[in-house]
């Protein structure tokens, strides 16, 4: 095992993001509580081809393989295939509520309060963020590419939470999953000029975006502790266990990110 220390965001608690021979990332915020199961694939950097390891069936890999990639990662995580439930993204708003495994539509966050049922988020350099209610047992993952960050996805989310569930942010624990560095996701101006200019990176004529501090930074306006908060400095781009569309393009496999609760069968 190889043991990575990170920070949590800007909260004074440090952060652990292990990577297992089985190359799954681990989430030390999530690991506190016992209950809980979470996990994101990785790739095989000694592998020949950048899907090695691959999750989507999105993409121009063996549909078989795919499937085994994925039931070999949810059993390593203690779960069957068919009790993980997951959706295709669509870069929007829209947050499902799901009650059983397989294909949930289209959407770009997944809810749940069923326990043994896990909700995974596909990414290959956007950011994935998962959401633990301590007290009313509910947990959430979302995707949150520059679109869905512009749309505010995560926040609808909370709110989404909130109504549904009366979760309140004292009670929320949250994971950012590996993404993309704002040194190495260069945007256009079109796409500059929609975020705060405190997100914006300018340098020799180019900028670039920090798509992960802006969904860090709803999460603590909306008033989730930053302790309850671990914000991943893995950079997708750089790490070479990890799935990039910007660094191998249309090469590029997709990770999953999961979250379960556990329960009694």
């Amino acid at each position: 095992r190889a043991n990575e220390n990170r920070k949590t965001g800007k909260a004074s608690a440090a952060a652990a993001e292990i990577i297992t021979s089985m190359k799954i990332i681990s989430s030390q915020i999530f690991e506190r509580f016992d209950n809980l199961i979470f996990g994101m694939s990785a790739k095989i950097v000694s592998a020949s081809d950048n899907f090695s390891n691959n999750m989507s069936l999105s993409i121009n890999d063996d549909p078989e393989r795919v499937l085994k990639n994925r039931k070999t990662f949810f059993e390593n995580l203690g779960l069957q295939i068919e009790n993980v439930a997951y959706q295709k993204q669509i870069h929007g708003d829209k947050i499902s509520y799901v009650t059983e495994g397989g294909f949930a539509g289209q959407s770009d966050a997944l809810t749940t309060d069923k326990t043994n049922l896990g909700i995974a988020i596909s990414t290959a350099d956007c950011v994935a963020v998962f959401i633990y209610d301590v007290k009313e047992k509910v947990i959430a993952g979302i995707h949150s590419g520059w679109r869905g960050t512009e749309l505010k996805i995560v926040r609808k989310s909370l709110k989404y939470l909130n109504s549904k569930f009366n979760s309140q942010s004292e009670n929320l624990n949250v994971y950012l999953a590996p993404s993309i560095s704002q040194r190495n996701y260069e945007v256009g101006r079109e796409v500059a000029i929609k975020f705060k200019e405190k997100y914006i990176l300018r340098l020799n004529g180019k900028m670039f975006l920090d798509v992960a501090q802006i969904n860090y930074d709803a999460l603590i306006d909306f008033g989730i502790p930053a302790g309850q908060i671990e914000k991943s400095e893995l950079c997708s781009f750089d790490t070479q266990y990890l799935h990039s569309y910007r660094r191998d393009g249309k090469n590029s496999g997709r990770a999953f990110a999961m979250l379960a609760m556990r329960g009694k069968y």
